[in-house]
């Protein structure tokens, strides 16, 4: 292979060529482009199959199933990366690390991911533009940073992204065969029993509220997330280390509630205080546990391959700060 995947970033084009070696002789093309151009998602290098980027001996190629012959020599031109919609804003970020391919930040608790109905700006992806400029490369044809995986606007702590799409391919099938192990810190009232333990229940939508997930017994996705209890504050309250096996949709704060051990403060899952919760608190107490409206959960701790290098990687952080106070005043009990 000549030429640079990377250089396909906003203003500039790449020119790439492979030639087919002997034993490759009857491959589809697809195939071979995949192995050819690593730093190139799958995903990417159909459309640009599709959208005649792809060519030989002065044809264009646009059937991923065409049959290679050995010697052939194929020209690859990857486009100019179109601008990204969200607009670049520049927003604070604690950024924990970050080199040419991935940034791991530390997100906090009220900020939305991505842009959506709702949150149209001032997202994380909205920063991120702002903060990388012209280090980002086209993921899918786009300047953007990758998102491989989200948390929920009111869940702090890490988060790794793509900035390029040798990286997003990387980090997503990470993702995908489940080597990325994320560890998570959350406050849940009550003191779950057994101490540690693994939940598995699968999750789809409740079929009573269609904005909630719920453990549900026909259909939704297989979940499995182990748990340790950290801590305990007397029979009001725990802090719970959970580590994820699967990512699905709000997976802790719906498997924690399903034992009867909701997150602190989760207003979607019964995180709450209940008059039964306050009876446990001490008085003084009780209007702390009332004003927290978020659910207590921070991911504390994050562990992948680097998609460039093979270079294994970990990160952790301490609790957000409103969770540590929380604890803090729950150490009188």
């Amino acid at each position: 292979m000549t030429g640079n995947p990377e250089d396909g970033k906003a203003g500039a084009a790449a020119a790439l060529t492979c030639v087919v070696p002997d034993e490759a002789g009857g491959e589809r093309l697809d195939k071979l482009l995949a192995a050819a151009f690593k730093d190139l998602s799958r995903s990417r290098l159909r459309v640009l199959l599709e959208q005649g980027h792809v060519g030989t001996g002065g044809r264009t190629i646009t059937d991923p199933s065409h049959r290679v012959k050995p010697g052939q020599v194929f020209e690859l031109v990857v486009p100019p990366a179109e601008p990204a919609t969200p607009e670049p804003q520049s927003m604070p970020l604690t950024v924990v690390y970050e080199d040419a391919d991935v940034l791991v930040i530390d997100k906090p608790a009220g900020m939305v991911v991505h842009p959506a109905p709702g949150n149209p700006d001032f997202t994380l992806v909205n920063a991120l533009l702002a903060h990388c400029g012209d280090s980002l490369s086209g993921i899918g044809g786009v300047c953007r940073p990758g998102i491989v995986h989200r948390l929920d606007k009111d869940t702090s702590g890490l988060l790794v992204v793509a900035k390029t799409d040798r990286a997003h391919a990387g980090l997503s099938g990470q993702f995908g065969d489940r080597t990325i192990r994320r560890t998570y810190a959350a406050l849940v009232w009550g003191l779950p029993s057994p101490a540690s333990g693994t939940i598995s229940g699968a999750i789809g939508r409740s079929a009573t509220d269609r904005k909630k997930m719920a453990v549900v017994t026909r259909g939704g996705k297989a979940a499995v997330t182990h748990y340790q209890r950290l801590r305990g504050f007397g029979l009001a309250a725990a802090l719970v280390e959970c580590r994820l096996e699967t990512g699905r949709t709000h997976q802790i704060r719906v498997h924690l509630a399903s034992i009867g051990h909701p997150v602190v403060g989760d207003p979607v899952y019964g995180g709450g205080l209940t008059p039964a919760r306050a009876k446990r608190l001490p008085a003084a107490l009780k209007p702390v546990f009332a004003a927290f409206t978020r659910q207590a959960l921070h991911a504390r701790r994050l562990e992948f391959l680097h998609p460039a290098d093979g270079r294994p990687l970990a990160f952790e952080v301490g609790l957000a700060a409103d969770i540590q106070a929380l604890i803090g005043a729950l150490s009188e009990i």
